[in-house]
């Protein structure tokens, strides 16, 4: 009988050398999925067993949201969305020590509303704010560890592409990941923020202040973001208060990007075909993911190994903080060699039964493996967001980048250690909102 814990944790060990060796990661997980199962059950079986699976979820509706939010997403970027966002928080609070600093991370949480991806903003607030700053003045360090920590802000805040996943893959209500995930994203940026208050004050000359933008710049660069605002405000709202589903919401954004294009007159057939493109391209490896995702789960689920780790952690005997920051460790190393999303479909099937045995909610645990994910971004030594900076910023080093980034990183692991202490952080307005 092949249907042992051992069997299991062969295939994640399979797993593990494919990612390692490059392999894609939908391609690898469906693999070993397939692989497995027809193992474990035999031919025939496997094939029915994975046919329903992946029938099942490419036929479900929520599955619509994603490549909508996507559209919506390259969409705005079209409609210079990136730079317009930044110059207006650069012209509210750029004046100040560390001002542009500040509007970085202000700017990484607006257009990680719009992207939803940690990359895509790295990327493109990174072209937009690092010749800003480093015109004026500020330290390289600080300059790209600041970009390259609040990308991960576009993972953090709705409508987050890891939330979204999560929610397919561990059966979770994504507009309750969504709303759930409003007040730590809040946290997050407002500890960025402190890290960059502590640095200019300890080292003032690492973010010379700049000249005050006068009021009616500022209401000048307001009126060109409040289109994107206003339509940030009604799909995210809207999903928090129940006025529509996540996946209604995401048409509701591609309706108003579309608007906003032509308002801007930058609506045109190459533009659309662009998106369209992107949109597919994206949407289709990423559909992959979670159909290969979806057949490992499977896979460990019929071998008992995701039941045989829970009773190996709760037999320790540590209780739930030592437990859960024990599953922090494991992430977090995991996270170090590892890319984001393989660390999530991964560990999910295997650590979700744990986390819910001890009485932890599934949409919290969402919150907390997509705050582990995102230190994956900015964590030595695979770390992608910094690499994604040092392609912006081509004449400083990667070394350079490591060390700007680190106060941001120890900011991320006490948040990660306070989500773990007060739960209520990601539950509270879920809970309040009567969702």
């Amino acid at each position: 009988m092949l249907a042992t814990p051992e069997t299991g944790l062969v295939g994640v060990g399979v797993l593990f050398v494919l990612l390692v060796m490059g392999v894609p990661i939908g391609a690898a997980l469906g693999l070993v999925g397939i692989g497995g199962l027809v193992l474990v059950l035999g031919f025939e079986p496997a094939l029915i067993k994975s046919g329903v699976v992946v029938g099942g979820t490419l036929s479900r509706y929520e599955l619509g949201t994603l490549p909508l939010l996507m559209l919506m997403a390259h969409i705005l970027l079209s409609s210079n969305a990136s730079r317009d966002l930044f110059d207006a928080a650069a012209k509210l609070i750029g004046h100040r020590r560390g001002g542009l600093a500040y509007a970085s991370i202000g700017g990484c949480a607006a257009f990680g509303t719009i992207s939803g991806s940690s990359l895509a903003t790295a990327a493109t607030i990174g072209l937009v704010a690092l010749p800003e700053m480093r015109q004026r003045g500020y330290s390289d360090a600080l300059a790209t560890g600041t970009v390259a920590a609040g990308a991960t802000l576009g993972q953090s805040v709705p409508p987050s592409g890891a939330l979204i996943v999560f929610g397919i893959i561990a059966e979770q209500s994504i507009g309750k990941l969504f709303t759930a995930s409003l007040v730590p994203g809040a946290l997050q940026a407002l500890f960025y923020a402190v890290v960059v208050f502590v640095v200019t004050r300890l080292r003032p000359l690492a973010a010379p202040a700049a000249e005050r933008s006068g009021w009616p710049e500022r209401l000048a660069a307001l009126g060109r973001i409040w289109d994107m605002l206003a339509l940030i405000a009604l799909v995210i709202g809207g999903i928090a208060l129940g006025w529509f589903s996540p996946s209604e919401a995401s048409a509701v954004g591609v309706t108003g990007a579309l608007a906003i294009a032509a308002l801007r007159r930058r609506l045109n057939r190459t533009m659309l075909y662009r998106a369209f493109e992107e949109t597919l391209r994206t949407a289709g490896m990423i559909l992959l993911i979670i159909v290969g995702a979806l057949v490992f789960s499977v896979f460990v689920s019929v071998t008992g190994l995701a039941e045989a780790v829970g009773q190996s952690v709760t037999g320790l005997g540590l209780g739930t903080v030592p437990t859960l920051i024990l599953i922090a460790v494991l992430l977090l190393v995991l996270g170090s060699v590892l890319d984001g999303l393989a660390l999530m479909l991964l560990t999910t099937p295997i650590l979700l039964p744990i986390v819910t045995h001890m009485g932890m909610s599934a949409i919290w645990f969402g919150i907390f493996i997509t705050r582990a994910m995102e230190i994956g971004f900015v964590h030595p030594p695979l770390g992608m967001n910094l690499y994604v900076i040092q392609g912006v910023a081509k004449d400083v080093s990667i070394t350079r980048i490591f060390k700007g980034v680190l106060p941001f990183l120890a900011s991320d692991l006490v948040h990660l250690f306070l989500l773990i202490l007060f739960p209520v952080m990601a539950l509270w307005l879920p809970g309040w909102l009567g969702q």
